[in-house]
């Protein structure tokens, strides 16, 4: 009877290893599907030596990649933000270049982001700290409490909070507050201020007393986060000469910045995982305290196109971001569909959509470049152009080339002065934004 029970046991336990794990029987049919041919062998050993980006590069579009638009904004000069993740901010301030150059024309300039990116840490800071004393009675292992501590500060961010940043702070350019070793290599900085805001954290949630002795004891501690600002990054101007004028960092801004960018932008999402034509808003996806949290419209990806097309037209650059790293040739800065044969090299094809892309993680928003050109067809977009912020040896004299079909795929932010932007989606912003936690994954800062 026992040996009966046994064996029924490991019948039945066969059976569910059959079906949920890798059985040995399963595993020998995985071994004898696989058939070698010389002609496979070869290839296993081509595939096994070798970079898949190499072997999959598809010799055919390699042929001579077209550098003229029929609208494209003047700039001059290559900004690089080195090792940092401070795209947003480069993209932003080169936005901002851009309509300064050609309005005051200007020699080659950029504004200082080693300014900007010093209050940015500093707000990010403060932020967290406040945070940390809002939710302070919400357990430990509740979900914003375990966001905040898990990201307490980055150097990534959005366009909001340049917009947020300058409109706080003013600008000021490069030569006034140049970069420092820290600006451009954020990794060992970043960790640091990160491992100390965490024990301020902890600190503040084991507090007792009134909140006015919470927030003096917070203001005690952005004592220290700005004292290892300006040991890294140098003490910020309040006030400098600069082509024989005074300023400060807010009259500089007045004069040199572009206001209306600041106050009267509106960001675009093509998400085709959620619902088109509504308003969304990520909580705490913001710079500042008391400033903005990341709002856009999300759109079909015509709709935004026909939006970026009127402000290049009218030579007015945008803030842009894109899922980067995808069938990206990077020795010749183009961004196209047909730059690689990934499927070949296996026999088998890699088959989803944009949405099934953004719901599955496989792809989002990377990295935030200024976009500067369109060309036309017959009045429909067949290519674009970024300037990017990797340095003038970059891609394509510091730009980045994509066709109208990888724009389609891998392009998610835009943000479009109002001017541009049809009335029917202004009114859009009217409506009731769906509010998004901030460790959404597809919505995390750009870097």
């Amino acid at each position: 009877m026992k040996k009966t029970i046994l064996l029924a046991g490991v019948l039945l336990t066969a059976l569910l290893v059959r079906g949920q794990s890798i059985s040995p029987q399963l595993l020998d049919e995985l071994r004898q599907s696989y058939k070698e041919t010389p002609a496979e062998k070869a290839l296993r050993n081509a595939v096994g030596g070798n970079d898949l980006r190499k072997l999959a590069l598809n010799q055919d579009n390699l042929g001579k990649i077209d550098t003229e638009f029929t609208y494209r904004v003047t700039s001059k000069g290559i900004t690089d933000q080195k090792q940092s993740g401070r795209c947003w901010l480069f993209t932003g301030l080169n936005v901002m270049r851009a309509h300064a150059i050609r309005e005051h024309k200007l020699d080659e300039f950029t504004f200082s982001q080693a300014y900007l990116f010093f209050y940015d840490q500093l707000e990010k800071s403060n932020l967290f700290l406040q945070s940390v004393i809002d939710t302070r009675r919400l357990p430990m292992d509740d979900k914003q409490v375990e966001f905040l501590f898990k990201n307490p500060v980055s150097d990534g961010g959005t366009f909001t909070g340049v917009a947020d940043l300058i409109s706080k702070y003013g600008l000021v350019p490069s030569d006034v507050m140049p970069e420092t070793f820290t600006t451009n290599s954020t990794a060992r900085f970043s960790g640091l201020l990160k491992l100390k805001l965490r024990e301020f954290g902890l600190e503040l949630r084991e507090m007792r007393g009134p909140d006015q002795q919470l927030m003096r004891r917070k203001e005690e501690m952005l004592h220290t986060v700005y004292k290892m600002l300006v040991m890294t990054m140098g003490v910020p101007p309040e006030q400098f000469v600069w082509k024989g004028e005074d300023f400060t960092p807010q009259t500089f801004a007045a004069k040199y910045g572009k206001p209306s960018l600041l106050t009267d932008y509106v960001m675009l999402m093509n998400d085709p995982s959620r619902e088109y034509y509504k308003v969304y808003e990520i909580d705490l996806d913001r710079h500042v305290y008391e400033g903005h949290n990341w709002l856009y419209i999300n759109l079909p990806v015509e709709d935004i196109k026909q939006m970026a097309i009127a402000s290049l037209k009218d030579s007015t650059a945008m803030y842009f971001s894109c899922d980067v790293g995808k069938e990206l040739n990077s020795e010749r800065g183009l961004l196209d569909l047909n730059n690689y044969n990934y499927g070949d090299i296996f026999g088998i094809s890699f088959g989803m959509d944009k949405r099934q892309r953004v719901l599955s993680f496989a792809s989002g928003s990377s990295h935030a470049m200024t976009l500067v050109a369109v060309n036309l067809t017959e009045g429909k977009p067949d290519r674009w152009m970024v300037e990017n912020s990797w340095g003038e040896k970059s891609g394509w004299k510091g730009h980045l080339i994509m066709t109208d079909r990888w724009f389609d795929e891998y392009m998610f932010r835009l943000v479009v002065e109002r001017r541009y932007v049809p009335e029917n989606v202004q009114r859009m912003l009217t409506q009731k934004p769906v509010r998004l936690p901030a460790w959404d994954p597809m919505f995390l800062p750009e870097e």
